[in-house]
């Protein structure tokens, strides 16, 4: 099964609310993004969006310039559906982080949370990071959510790539300055217990 033919599933076998990363709300994302303190025509992508609240978070505060990315077409088709005609603000965008060409200089935020773990071969993590690289704007930024090194091995019955600072760093390169992190214990609807490791980081090429 092709990586895309295993989110597609995903998303359509469950309810949005019993996926193992959902939660109802963002908080962390949510208030980091608030403390950078962007105008609210910033640009702003958010790779894996799936459906998450987040966006209804973001546009609720004011965003008027947002992009969703995923890779599952059902995903987007909840999102779009919860949303309403919120949704037509909304910029879609279905496609793997690591296939699709983003435009350079595209975006002043970079958020993602769930996607870059998942990506446990290093041609992929390079191909995230050249999209990276080249859509986010010299001194944007790059808010991301990864396991960390306390959580378990697989998610969604994937195997993941965990992280601490160093290894994040490392990783994504001498251009991004870390500005700050922490770790946030996430637990999924069936009850199990994940670490993840949120960090900041400044684009400085």
């Amino acid at each position: 099964m092709s990586r895309k033919e295993h989110w597609d599933q995903v998303y359509s076998s469950k309810p949005s609310d019993r996926l193992g990363w959902y939660k109802p709300r963002l908080q962390t994302s949510l208030e980091w993004i608030l403390a950078l303190g962007l105008d609210r025509d910033a640009p702003v992508i958010d790779v894996g969006g799936g459906a998450s609240t987040l966006i209804d978070d973001l546009l609720e505060e004011g965003y008027s310039a947002i992009t969703v990315l995923d890779i599952a077409e059902p995903a987007l088709e909840l999102l779009r559906a919860r949303l309403g005609d919120r949704g037509a603000a909304v910029n879609w965008l279905c496609g793997d982080i690591t296939r699709i060409i983003l435009p350079e200089d595209a975006f002043e935020l970079w958020h993602d949370r769930a996607v870059f773990h998942f990506l446990t071969e290093a041609a992929d993590r390079e191909r995230y990071r050249e999209n990276l690289c080249r859509a986010l704007r010299p001194g944007g930024r790059l808010i991301i959510g990864t396991f960390a090194p306390e959580a378990p091995p697989k998610c969604s019955g994937l195997p993941v790539q965990r992280y601490d600072t160093d290894l994040l760093r490392e990783t994504l390169g001498k251009e991004f300055e870390l500005q700050h992190h922490r770790k946030e214990l996430h637990v999924t609807p069936g009850g199990v217990e994940q670490m993840y490791l949120y960090c900041a980081f400044r684009f400085a090429p």
